[in-house]
């Protein structure tokens, strides 16, 4: 028993998952993992980086997405970014409440709504462009820089062909 009346052992404490673990090698020889995994590495990284604004990744990929078209119908935002169409309302509603975004009539209807880029929108990307890079240094850090290259390449041709 410890001061604290709590019985002791002398099994030692569990330290770090060890890779060599039979079940640890079954994972990392797994693609689909491991791209979870670095999705979850590079989720967090961007979250933390973008804490100090009150914004998360999806509130940036929002905008990122904004900053290439001269507007979108929240119904484009959720298809094109694979959104949920009830959280593209409550992100597009944050940004706008930011000032970072305006809902504006269509040009070629002007009942239907679109979302577009505010100049405070563009000025933000502008000020988390380090932190951006940062973040992606941080994740291919083990990586030469044709190996980023490459990496680049070949998640761009991922990504695209799921586009379905």
């Amino acid at each position: 028993m410890t001061a604290h009346g709590t019985p002791t052992t002398d099994a030692p404490h569990p330290g770090p998952v060890d890779a060599d673990e039979p079940w640890m090698r079954g994972l990392h020889a797994d693609t689909g993992y491991l791209l979870y995994r670095l999705g979850l590495r590079s989720g967090q990284l961007f979250n933390a980086a973008l804490q100090e604004s009150g914004l998360r990744l999806r509130h940036y990929a929002l905008l990122r997405y904004l900053a290439t078209v001269e507007g979108a119908p929240q119904r484009d935002l959720s298809e094109r970014l694979g959104y949920d169409p009830s959280a593209i309302v409550g992100l597009v509603d944050d940004l706008e409440r930011l000032h970072l975004v305006e809902r504006r009539p269509a040009p070629t209807d002007r009942r239907r709504r679109i979302v577009v880029l505010a100049e405070a929108g563009r000025t933000y990307l502008r000020d988390t462009d380090e932190a951006s890079h940062r973040v992606t240094d941080e994740l291919t850090g083990p990586l030469s820089e044709e190996e980023r290259d490459t990496l680049h390449a070949l998640l761009l041709r991922v990504a695209q062909t799921d586009r379905g």
